[in-house]
């Protein structure tokens, strides 16, 4: 692969601009500045700096983020600032997109891509991959509604009830909700149907893989093969 795709193929621009960056001298292939946009280079192991930034060159973007209240899983978003405001460039450049969305109160645990088979595989129903949620209910969790949540709760645009692949009492307010899809407003309108309303909202996995605790509201770092296999190892193999 020539210099310039490769660079392109990051999101670092246009043709046009890439062989300027790279004439320019700003750019260094595995450590080594090259001003030759037309140089072969191994895509395997490629790092490739500009502005004294390393990038490892990565066939599709797979990204994880600590998504914070307040801000809207859009391009456009309406009244608030977008997520994808807290990405770099190159990856809104090369068209990451959200992974399913979180509401604007909701906070942790979003993916960004732009494998769009990817994207399908983590948030169609039929693959069964957890997403586990941390709810702070207004009311006390009760065992009534413990119970509504595991055997299903009728909302108004499903044919049929829809149930919790697992529900448990975390403290006298709060619950953890384990779900195998991502409808609209999915987690408050159950606890809705159940009775009770949510004051406050928290991803904390999805499949078996983690919201990492070092990982800082706003903050986002890449998704390397382990991960990936733990986010699409479907349920019952979460332990959360």
């Amino acid at each position: 692969m020539k210099l310039c795709r490769a660079l392109q193929s990051q999101g670092f621009g246009s043709r046009r601009d890439c062989v300027a960056r790279v004439y320019a001298g700003a750019v260094a292939v595995n450590g080594v500045v090259c001003d030759d946009p037309e140089t072969e280079v191994d895509p395997a192991g490629l790092a490739l700096a500009l502005d004294g930034v390393t990038w490892t060159y990565r066939e599709k973007a797979y990204v994880l983020m600590h998504k914070p209240a307040g801000y809207e899983c859009s391009h456009h978003p309406s009244h608030h600032p977008s997520v994808f405001s807290l990405l770099p460039a190159p990856l809104l450049q090369r068209g990451v997109q959200c992974v399913g969305r979180l509401d604007l109160d909701t906070t942790g645990l979003l993916l960004f891509s732009d494998d769009g088979q990817f994207i399908h595989r983590m948030i169609s129903p039929k693959k069964g991959i957890a997403k586990i949620y941390r709810a702070t209910c207004a009311e006390p969790v009760t065992d009534v509604m413990l119970n509504a949540l595991r055997t299903g709760v009728s909302l108004n645009d499903e044919p049929a009830p829809i149930a919790a692949l697992a529900c448990e009492r975390l403290d006298s307010v709060s619950l953890r909700l384990t779900l195998a899809e991502g409808k609209y407003h999915q987690v408050k309108r159950m606890i809705a149907a159940a009775g009770n309303r949510v004051e406050a909202l928290h991803r904390e996995a999805i499949g078996s893989h983690a919201l990492p605790a070092d990982l800082s509201p706003g903050h986002w770092r890449w998704l390397e093969s382990a991960d990936l296999r733990q986010l699409e190892r479907p349920w019952p193999s979460a332990t959360f």
